[in-house]
């Protein structure tokens, strides 16, 4: 039995602002269904961040429907999970994964986590929070026991591990169940493919360049996705590379030699035939950083599609600008000073997991998110919600939040409290029951009703599809 392991396509992603990126994520994953296809493979596992968010654009939606049906037309079905970027982690919402399980797609979920394709079991989770690791640990256990029922059985997660995944893991190793022959992961965008148990773990990587810093993995192991052949004994794994549609040129210059090498980039990406993008170091020399910038800007910018420069200079003027892409340093500098003030990690996983809601303005998932921190580190027996109470001395201080005095002013306003309604394990699934979506479900992509001119020509549904599918 055949089957390809994809994840992290992040279809949607426009990357820098650029249409020209969001099409690239597009192209890359129909060669990706297209070797599959060739390879003749009997099912396909995609393990989470299918789509840059939890609210596709209609063109991002109709891309993928597109090459869902070349598989289905091939006779070739589709497992899928959701991932950090394509779930609302918030009670009665639904991935947008949702919209194809009609055509076919077969959907892992809390409500469905398991399944079986001629005698192989599949289990999987969409992506689990940190904060909400002991649900998914009690699904593991769950898995573990059926595993040992089946002769080949493979787990599909959407995790961080501590091995791979240093900064801000959900998972340690040996949280994984270890008697599956083959674990699919998504989540880490390098491709990693080692021993765990009694087979193999295998991160198939991003099929595109999301972010800068995976620029030299790519150099070493390309961008694609896994070939798996797998029956009794461990499963063979085989790499399979696209070739992407735009080269990621990284470049250090010594500021001494920056002429010569700036002329040589010129040289080497005057005839490509998509321009690059093209990201350049400066350092070791007391020069202007604007001056630079603008030097380096007036000898390439006609010939990439974005310039992304940053300067190290030897002396660095106050007044001067560092340009680059420092937000994975920012979150860890972050994690690392609260982790220091505070002596407790799990405020800085709330810090980044409240940061990552607000910066895709979700407001409902920041709320769950302070609430299910609130609950479990500040509300004791007698404590609701502290904000609705007088806890100042009457003097302008105020009191300490654990204090005797606190506690004592909640025992006398008990009768006054707010109906105040703590979260339980019900409002923490991560899908609704979704058997038969109803409109209220489906809201969740109202933006998808209106006329799009992303739609392809003749297309007036986004279901609507050759043969009746």
């Amino acid at each position: 039995m055949k089957f390809a392991h994809l994840a992290d396509s992040h279809l949607g992603y426009r990357q820098y602002g650029l249409l020209e990126r969001e099409n690239d994520f597009y192209d890359v994953f129909d060669k990706c269904v297209d070797k599959i296809i060739e390879k003749k493979c009997d099912f396909v596992i995609h393990a989470g961040d299918l789509f840059e968010v939890a609210k596709p654009t209609p063109k991002a939606l109709s891309r993928f429907q597109k090459a869902f049906l070349k598989l289905k037309e091939a006779g070739i079905p589709v497992y899928a999970i959701a991932g950090n970027h394509d779930s609302v982690r918030r009670k009665g919402s639904v991935p947008p994964q949702i919209l194809f399980k009609d055509l076919g797609l077969k959907l892992l979920s809390p409500n469905h986590p398991m399944d079986n394709f001629n005698g192989i079991l599949i289990c999987g989770m969409p992506y689990t929070p940190k904060s909400n690791k002991s649900t998914l640990l009690e699904k593991f256990k769950l898995f573990e026991k059926e595993a040992d029922n089946h002769i080949v059985s493979i787990l599909v997660a959407h995790q961080g591990i501590d091995k791979y995944l240093p900064f801000n893991p959900e998972l340690e190793i040996g949280d994984l169940p270890d008697n599956f022959d083959y674990y699919a992961m998504g989540h880490v965008h390098n491709y990693i493919n080692n021993a765990y148990g009694k087979g193999r773990l295998v991160y198939p990587g991003s099929s595109e360049i999301w972010k800068a810093d995976e620029v030299s993995d790519y150099a070493k192991k390309g961008k694609g996705f896994a070939i798996v052949e797998i029956g009794v004994g461990e499963p063979v794994v085989k790499r399979v590379t696209v070739e992407l549609p735009r080269k990621f040129i990284k470049e250090y210059i010594d500021y001494n030699e920056l002429d010569k090498k700036l002329h040589l980039i010129k040289t080497s990406i005057k005839s490509l035939e998509n321009k690059p993008i093209v990201e350049i170091t400066v350092g070791n020399g007391d020069f202007n950083s604007s001056e630079v910038y603008e030097q380096i800007m007036n000898e390439l910018e006609d010939y990439a599609l974005i310039i992304r420069p940053s300067f190290k200079p030897n002396k660095l003027a106050a007044e001067e600008m560092i340009v680059g892409d420092t937000s994975l340093g920012a979150r860890q500098s972050l994690v690392q000073a609260l982790n220091e003030k505070y002596k407790d990690e799990t405020i800085g996983t709330f810090a980044i997991e409240l940061l990552d809601s607000l910066a895709n303005d979700d407001m409902e998932e920041a709320n769950l998110i302070s609430n299910n921190f609130y609950k479990s580190h500040f509300a004791g027996e007698n404590e609701l919600y502290k904000e609705k109470l007088d806890l100042n001395d009457g003097e302008g201080k105020i009191i300490n939040k654990t204090s005797p005095e606190v506690f004592e002013k909640l025992a006398k306003n008990n009768k006054d409290d707010i109906d105040s309604k703590d979260l339980d394990s019900e409002e923490l699934e991560l899908f609704s029951d979704s058997k038969d979506l109803d409109s209220e479900e489906l809201e969740l992509f109202d933006d998808s009703k209106d006329d799009n001119p992303d739609l392809e020509k003749g297309q007036t549904s986004l279901f609507d599809s050759a043969g009746g599918a």
